[in-house]
């Protein structure tokens, strides 16, 4: 069953869903929220943050001519290694996880944060455990020292 959720759910769903999981956890472990000075600012500061990593993501991607659809990483014409990808090399999904600590922020909830640590691991499994094997087998020796070079989140 697990082999056949890799690359099946495109990544912003996930991030959806792990949302509205957070906002579900919360409500239900309503002692767990606490109060945080200035919760709003913060959040959206963090939000924009997330927002930019992505949108400079995949403007790395467009500018390399090479497809930004994680569903089938074996279309890539290029290995994208300037700009962000020289830090991280998922900064898309970086950009969705600092979406969501925004959200855990929002919320104010500490159980929320587990769907942070939630949302790393199913795309560590699902998702990019099989990009980095559909672009090893793309890029070879490139991609491996690519990786040699760049932590895969931060």
């Amino acid at each position: 069953m697990a082999l056949r959720l890799e690359h099946r759910v495109p990544p912003p769903l996930v991030g959806a869903i792990t949302g509205a999981l957070m906002l579900g956890v919360a409500w239900v472990a309503p002692a767990l929220t606490f109060s945080l000075p200035w919760r709003l600012p913060i959040a959206v500061l963090i939000a924009l943050a997330g927002l930019a990593l992505g949108l400079v993501a995949v403007g790395h991607f467009l500018r390399a001519r090479t497809t930004v659809d994680p569903l089938d990483p074996g279309k890539a014409s290029a290995l994208v290694a300037s700009g962000l990808y020289r830090f991280t090399r998922n900064p898309m999904y970086l950009g969705m996880a600092t979406l969501l600590l925004a959200w855990a922020v929002w919320l104010s909830n500490l159980a929320a944060l587990a769907g942070l640590a939630l949302f790393v691991a199913y795309m560590n499994r699902f998702q990019i455990a099989p990009e980095e094997r559909a672009l090893r087998a793309r890029f070879g020796e490139e991609f491996d020292a690519y990786c040699r070079r760049v932590r895969r989140w931060i």
